[in-house]
């Protein structure tokens, strides 16, 4: 069968993989998920211009209200871990939560189809002598979004497309330009939705968790200044803290129980190793010995080398090479063979 869901955020990048998918002869569908309550880029001016495309592509678009989906998976958990004094990662969860794994569903049971795309940058390939589908990094690795998808489990991956993913970003314009598409110059989203459906992620998490003053001290515990909520900082921050000081002072820990925010030196920063839990162990099985790979802990931060040591209970200890600095609870810890992403997780300590 031909028929392919594609996921529409009305940006240039799904636009260009329906339009691509549409070119080589699929039955393209477009499907544009409704996240949020209230005003929001992607949610308003988004679906307009995913109807839009559709109209001139000539396929059908469908919407689906995900709005208490995206509440209890994506708002909820952001609330949730920011209270905690963890810094959640967002993006990947949506991915499994509320993107990847509902758009099949819905491509099964409402239009029998077996098979989604995207506008991801990122690869898929099936490797016969472990039967499994392996995540890679897109041929642009500027643009590379795998670690996004870290959490996509194998059955999902099997049915998934990104049509983008061998091509450059530039390549991506000049496609949608030749296609004639009206998203061709829409300039990027260059932040979270909520962020910038609320102007900020402080104005997004203001509106759910009432201030609370708390002292800001250093590692002896002297009181250098006070903060409205711990939720306002993460680790590694150093903008912001309003303490007048003679060195640049960063967050090197955040304590919710005691409603405190901890700083000390760029040095304080920097620590050896990390746990990770609720792993994932995408293009290979989970090991039951250490492995080498290397492992990125920012979607912008270079994969560095390190020691990947499995646990029990889908965890794993990462020994870094090299200590690392802002390594930070709730992001997650994602490692790499090449461009082929083994597996990931999210950091607890």
């Amino acid at each position: 069968m031909n028929k392919v869901v594609v996921g529409l955020s009305g940006g240039v990048d799904s636009s260009t993989a329906a339009a691509i998918l549409h070119q080589q002869g699929y039955e393209v569908v477009g499907l544009t998920l409704w996240l949020m309550k209230g005003k929001g880029q992607c949610c308003s001016e988004g679906m307009v211009d995913a109807a839009q495309l559709c109209d001139q592509l000539g396929i059908p678009h469908h919407i689906v209200d995900s709005r208490e989906v995206f509440e209890k998976n994506i708002v909820d958990y952001l609330v949730s871990g920011y209270s905690d004094g963890i810094t959640p990662l967002p993006c990947s969860q949506c991915n499994k939560a509320v993107k990847f794994g509902p758009m099949l569903h819905y491509a099964n049971q409402e239009l029998g189809c077996d098979r989604v795309a995207t506008g991801h940058y990122a690869r898929i390939r099936y490797d016969e002598a472990t039967g499994r589908y392996q995540l890679l990094r897109a041929v642009d690795r500027s643009k590379d979004q795998s670690y996004f998808l870290y959490d996509l489990p194998q059955h999902v991956l099997a049915h998934v497309l990104f049509p983008l993913g061998e091509s450059p970003k530039t390549e991506t314009r000049r496609i949608a330009a030749e296609f004639g598409l009206h998203t061709a110059s829409k300039p990027e989203s260059q932040d979270l939705c909520l962020v910038e459906a609320n102007g900020s992620m402080r104005a997004f998490l203001d509106k759910y968790i009432p201030p609370q003053q708390g002292e800001i001290v250093d590692q002896t515990g002297t009181v250098l200044g006070y903060h409205e909520g711990v939720h306002h900082y993460t680790i590694g921050q150093r903008k912001g803290l309003g303490i007048a000081h003679s060195e640049p002072l960063y967050v090197v820990a955040l304590d919710a129980v005691q409603n405190r925010v901890v700083v000390g030196d760029r040095a304080d920063t920097l620590a050896s190793e990390c746990t990770v839990q609720r792993v994932n162990w995408v293009s290979m099985t989970a090991p039951s010995a250490p492995i080498r790979a290397d492992v990125q802990i920012r979607y912008r931060a270079a994969a560095v080398p390190a020691t990947v040591i499995p646990l029990d209970d889908a965890q794993v200890r990462i020994v870094f090479d090299q200590p690392q600095s802002s390594i930070t609870p709730g992001q997650a810890a994602v490692w790499y063979e090449g461009e082929t992403l083994l597996g990931g997780g999210v950091i607890v300590r």
